[in-house]
């Protein structure tokens, strides 16, 4: 049923299943229907969270399968995210939710007004695009956003309910892509990200969102920097069983610049990198979140 492509970082290049995240996206969207009729979603002012979010991770995955088909260049890709920010802007604003956001070392910033229509935007964009490019080794499109989407349930214990089932699902999905049995393909890894940045919306877990991605975004400033300064794109290649590059310009060739690793050595770094950020947010927020 799904077309298989070349895995590129194995010897031979065996051909494995692409685009299983679209299984993802139908069972996610199905549950949190399910959620809303059974009356079991958390209390709201009118406005549904788990339809809100099922519209968000509906919009992902369609972004992604139209990149799986037409190989969307990133000019487009990097503000496509925008319009699914138009639904949880709608429930900020109906539910009131905070308008401020607490920065370590900096403290509370209240935005007012413009937290709607530029923050909520800037989440969605940001997020959503750099899960995106941590990607191209087995389970760095799975496990790490995983671990991220596990902290901050850990966070929201009253919405818990609307992540259980899609992340029993997603943990599947990434113990196979981890094996290298499957790839979900951009449309799951578009469909995370804009769950785990619609989820910390809706649980006004910006602040721990913000922490918790920083490997994510020094990842993608490393490849835009060197896209924009040099021309060049970050890339590993196979040295036997084992990847390793010659320069850093991202996460991973950064790890692997002039030391070989194998491709599970590697996830399971970054996998690390990511829980340690994870960690550190749960620890900072988890006070707050008990005296609420």
């Amino acid at each position: 049923m799904f077309p298989k492509v070349p895995d590129q970082h194995k010897i031979g290049k065996p051909l494995v299943p692409n685009g299983l995240g679209v299984i993802y996206v139908l069972f996610t969207t199905i549950y949190l229907f399910l959620i809303y009729f059974s009356g079991v979603s958390p209390a709201s002012n009118g406005v549904s969270a788990p339809l809100t979010l099922a519209v968000c991770v509906l919009f992902g995955g369609f972004m992604g399968l139209l990149d799986d088909w037409m190989d969307l260049k990133w000019r487009y890709k990097a503000f496509m995210p925008l319009i699914a920010a138009l639904p949880l802007i709608y429930l900020a604003r109906v539910d009131m939710l905070r308008t401020a956001i607490s920065l370590p070392l900096i403290g509370m910033i209240e935005f007012g007004d413009a937290y709607y229509f530029l923050v909520i935007p800037l989440i969605i964009m940001v997020v959503t695009n750099t899960v995106n490019q941590l990607g191209g080794l087995n389970g760095l499109e799975t496990v790490c956003p995983a671990i991220i989407l596990i902290g901050l349930m850990a966070l929201s214990q009253s919405y818990l309910i609307l992540m259980l089932g899609p992340l029993i699902l997603w943990l599947a999905l990434a113990a196979l892509n981890f094996k290298g049995k499957i790839f979900v393909g951009n449309i799951g890894s578009f469909a995370i990200g804009m769950t785990i940045a619609s989820f910390a919306v809706i649980t006004d877990l910006k602040s721990s969102l913000l922490i918790s991605i920083l490997p994510y975004i020094f990842n993608s400033v490393l490849i835009l920097l060197t896209v924009f300064l040099f021309r060049k794109r970050a890339s590993v290649s196979l040295d036997g069983k084992k990847l390793v590059s010659d320069q850093r310009r991202s996460l991973v060739t950064l790890i692997t610049y002039r030391r070989p690793m194998t491709e599970r050595k590697i996830v399971a770094l970054i996998a690390l990198l990511v829980a340690i950020f994870v960690s550190i947010a749960v620890l900072i927020e988890l006070p707050w979140s008990l005296l609420i």
